[in-house]
């Protein structure tokens, strides 16, 4: 998810009887730590290396609505020293090093099977090098998920400051039953971009100055099986992803080498707990 794929989506569920109110959700502190092979973002390798990605969120009610508030970073572990080989976020100059930072924010609504959200995240880049803060930039998104079959849902990121330009993401996923508590996760899940390409010349040459793909339209694909488990108070899950490159910057693996399929992987544990008590249902 961003990674992330990363970005939470903040679900309240609205009672279906007009003579009720629905209980309000109680406020939720939450924590995630991702540990994964390499950072890839929307198909995109912006490490190839182990990475670590935390992030922290408060969620709490607004009416029928819930609001998200997060952090999300990016953490290369390594230290990258081969030009022709790695690939590094923050310039790769130490290890430990951190090289991205996430505020973001988000507003859910359930209507129906659909869950409907908004939010805003900013790309912050802390380095004198690789990534810095020339590419620091805004967006804004939406989606849409709806409970049904294969959990389908849509979501839109517009670029407003440096790319200007959306990038949107279709997806199913299904859980299949190993147990009675323990189910497999299989996804699948398409890109593309709509406006953050290079625009290029017909010599091939970008005019675009900051740019996300070579080219508008399809980007990549990508397919992951997950197994969510439960330890005490953690959420654990492992996860493996491949995907099918089809943009000419998804298929970068090095700074020498291409693919046009990429494997990667890793754990996420996750933590949360609800703040005092739910207020008990009333009628009117």
């Amino acid at each position: 998810m961003h990674p992330a794929n990363l970005l939470r989506a903040a679900l309240v569920t609205a009672g279906a009887l007009v003579c009720a109110l629905p209980a309000r959700a109680q406020t939720t502190v939450g924590a995630d730590l991702g540990l994964f092979s390499s950072y890839t973002w929307r198909g995109l390798s912006l490490t190839n290396k182990p990475v670590a990605q935390p992030d922290l969120y408060v969620t709490f009610p607004a009416g029928k609505a819930s609001v998200t508030l997060g952090g999300w970073a990016n953490i290369d572990l390594g230290q990258y020293d081969n030009a022709n080989k790695d690939i590094s976020e923050s310039g790769g100059s130490s290890a430990f090093n951190f090289a991205e930072f996430d505020p973001w924010a988000e507003i859910g609504y359930t209507v129906g099977k659909a869950t409907l959200t908004g939010g805003a995240t900013a790309y912050i880049y802390p380095n004198d090098a690789g990534l810095t803060s020339d590419f620091n930039t805004v967006e804004v998104y939406g989606k849409a998920a709806f409970d049904v079959p294969l959990n389908p849902k849509i979501s839109v990121w517009y670029d407003v400051d440096k790319v200007k330009g959306a990038y949107i993401e279709g997806s199913v996923s299904h859980p299949v039953p190993l147990s009675e508590k323990v189910s497999l996760n299989l996804g699948a899940m398409t890109g593309f971009s709509a406006g953050q390409g290079s625009d290029p010349d017909a010599n091939g040459v970008p005019q675009a100055e900051f740019f996300n793909f070579v080219d508008d339209g399809f980007a990549h694909a990508d397919f992951s099986v997950g197994l969510p488990l439960t330890a005490g108070i953690f959420s654990i899950t492992p996860v493996l992803h491949l995907h099918y490159c089809s943009d000419e910057n998804t298929k970068i693996t090095s700074p020498t080498t291409t693919s046009d399929a990429k494997l990667w992987g890793g754990v996420t544990i996750s933590w949360s707990k609800a703040l005092g008590e739910a207020p008990e249902e009333t009628t009117e």
